[in-house]
């Protein structure tokens, strides 16, 4: 009977919460809490939100610079990855998945991810790639999506963040992902009318399939 169970919540796409605008720590431990209780019969769950202004600087610091201006909060946290920005404009999407359960592996899940946002924008007929030496999705050289994950007892959060209709000058005092000099750019500056609201529901729709098939 385990075994009906799990393979019934294997195949269920995950639970959407749409969260508004939070707080990026409170979340981030939220996710921890999430992730540390749950068992083998929690179903997965995709968390849809914004964050106020804010610097995100992940485990793989060796090297990361700080940013450049001192008006905005830098948080290190337990993601892959380096340095990035969150603020309101953008779609963040968390990931929370049993991918042990899912048979799937990291890097699967980011090739889903990215996938999926290349999928998007090609709705919108703007083409986009993704780069083996820096995860995310980026349109003529220039970022659009971020990606970051944790993985702990074959369970993930965290996820994606895409550039919607944000400031982009914050992008400027840091060098994003690790990468010095390069651009940033967003849904709305490549001329995508959709607003946030649509993008984040079709994002989510899209990611869900690929999880689902």
């Amino acid at each position: 009977m385990r075994v009906e169970v799990n393979e019934q919540i294997k195949n269920t796409p995950p639970k959407l919460r749409q969260l508004g605008l939070t707080d990026y720590t409170a979340t981030w431990k939220a996710m921890q809490t999430f992730t540390a209780q749950r068992d083998a019969d929690t179903p997965d769950e995709l968390w849809l939100t914004e964050h106020p202004p804010v610097y995100t600087l992940g485990l793989n610091r060796k090297d990361a610079q700080p940013p450049r201006r001192d008006d905005i909060p830098l948080v290190p946290t337990d993601r892959g990855g380096k340095i990035t920005y969150h603020a309101p404009g953008q779609i963040v999407l968390y990931l929370l998945l049993d991918l042990q359960r899912r048979k799937m592996t990291i890097r699967q899940l980011v090739n889903h991810m990215e996938n999926t946002v290349i999928a998007l924008l090609a709705e919108h007929n703007i083409p986009a790639t993704n780069r083996p030496d820096a995860p995310g999705v980026y349109v003529n050289n220039a970022k659009i999506a971020s990606l970051g994950l944790r993985l702990k007892n074959g369970r993930c959060y965290h996820g994606l963040s895409l550039n919607v209709a944000m400031d982009l000058s914050p992008f400027h005092a840091i060098d994003p992902c690790g990468h010095p000099g390069l651009q940033v750019t967003q849904t709305r500056d490549l001329g995508i009318a959709a607003p946030q609201p649509e993008l984040a529901e079709r994002l989510v729709t899209l990611i869900s399939a690929k999880l689902n098939p």
